[in-house]
């Protein structure tokens, strides 16, 4: 087995991690649902421990995100039925913008228009929606610039609602969105071709900086994803690493071009794997999880065109290790996977693949949110609001769990941000700040 050089990985991450440990991206400051921030709080309720709340004015996936004094989230007008982006002041919770994006609430019953997270690079926030907007504001909540990419590039051939979160990697604003090549219910292009694409935009004005089709042999939904695009480090490789289609694939920053190619996690081509984890950068390796109870997969960076089987470092074999839907999180040299539906947290060698230890979770409603790791500790919450905070070690331990969620939430589905000391948890119907 191949020895898998973490510093390699650490080294060109570590640089895009700000001073105050920010938590500018859905994934966290290294892309990997990780954090260096701690003195994070291990016990609270909504009653207790608590800074501050902001009530929501409807549901959404989106992660918060926290950059110097400000948080910013997307989120639903559930009465207005309207797209908004909003910011808070951190210490406070006071509401210091909201902007109104658009119409428009959800095209399904299982998601709203605002899941994707806003993304910032300390000087700009940028907010995409479900419907093709995008907006960028400065820190006072001025519009830099808006556009909507159904109109400029054609509508999106989707059965679900689309949900990747964009990246803000090398003064780029990237956008994964892979999709049907043929209409699906009324959604697509009749009038012309149905392709899966990224788009780099430049920040400062929301211009085209390169676009590049990305094309799959994967059939129906199994070409949908609501992965997002991750940054990686590897040598002298600065990639995109994107998920879907049947297929993982590394992508040049600067221009888009496809490096290299591995797949498939579905030989038979079965048509409805869509996938939902994004892709995790772990030293020499992408990982991967598979969707609907498959494995996790561990590809070797660094190669060129169709890769082989043979850089397939591993794959899990024990079926708990698994996600159809939450992204793992890499700490401490270890993997943390979330099985969504088997409610299980696992945590994995990367250098094998073998599992430490697979704890199940108790939880009747299942887990969407990807868990964030920080200060020894993982939090992560079910569909209920329920927030779960377990030891990261070579033994499980439950720490905590509170339903932080009301009466009634079934859709929670927002990722835990972290920053100096305190837990930013968005339920359904709240914005919490834990801790100092």
């Amino acid at each position: 087995m191949k020895t898998l050089l973490f510093a390699s990985l650490w080294l060109p991450l570590a640089a895009v991690i700000t001073p105050a440990a920010d938590w500018p991206h859905w994934r966290g400051p290294a892309f990997n649902g990780t954090s260096p921030a701690t003195n994070l709080p291990v016990t609270f309720s909504p009653t207790n421990n608590v800074r501050w709340t902001a009530e929501m004015p409807g549901p959404s996936a989106a992660t918060p995100i926290v950059s110097g004094n400000r948080v910013f989230l997307s989120t639903t007008d559930a009465r207005e039925r309207k797209l908004l982006a909003l910011a808070f002041d951190r210490a406070t919770g006071r509401e210091v913008w909201r902007r109104e994006i658009g119409p428009g609430f959800a095209r399904d019953d299982r998601s709203n228009y605002a899941s994707p997270s806003p993304v910032t690079d300390g000087r700009r926030v940028i907010f995409l929606y479900g419907n093709g907007e995008i907006a960028a504001f400065d820190f006072a909540g001025e519009k830099l610039w808006a556009r909507n990419l159904e109109k400029d590039y054609g509508a999106w051939a989707m059965l679900w609602t689309y949900g990747a979160s964009p990246v803000l990697v090398d003064g780029k604003v990237i956008v994964q969105v892979l999709m049907r090549d043929v209409p699906v219910q009324g959604r697509g292009r009749a009038d012309g071709p149905n392709e899966s694409y990224l788009l780099a935009l430049n920040p400062a004005n929301g211009k085209e900086v390169w676009r590049v089709i990305r094309p799959s042999e994967a059939r129906a939904e199994s070409l949908e994803s609501f992965a997002s695009p991750i940054p990686s480090h590897w040598q002298d490789r600065h990639e995109l690493l994107v998920a879907g289609g049947d297929c993982l694939s590394g992508h040049d920053v600067a221009t888009g071009q496809e490096l290299w190619r591995w797949g498939t996690w579905n030989p038979t081509r079965i048509g409805h794997w869509r996938i939902v984890p994004s892709p995790v950068a772990v030293g020499d390796l992408a990982v991967i999880p598979a969707p609907k109870g498959a494995p996790v997969y561990a590809v070797k960076l660094g190669g060129n065109g169709q890769l082989p089987e043979a850089a397939l470092a591993w794959s899990s074999s024990e079926r708990e290790v698994s996600s159809d839907v939450s992204t793992p999180a890499y700490y401490q040299g270890r993997l943390y996977v979330l099985n969504s539906d088997r409610k299980t947290l696992a945590r994995v060698d990367p250098a094998t693949g073998k599992a430490d230890w697979i704890a199940e979770l108790d939880s009747r409603p299942k887990f969407e949110s990807s868990p964030t790791a920080a200060d020894g500790k993982l939090y992560f919450q079910n569909h209920a609001g329920e927030v779960f905070v377990v030891a990261a070690g070579p033994e499980f331990k439950l720490l905590h769990r509170v339903m932080m969620g009301d009466s009634g939430d079934r859709d929670t589905r927002a990722s835990i941000a972290v920053r100096d000391g305190q837990l930013f948890i968005r339920t359904a119907g709240r914005l919490f700040c834990v801790g100092e």
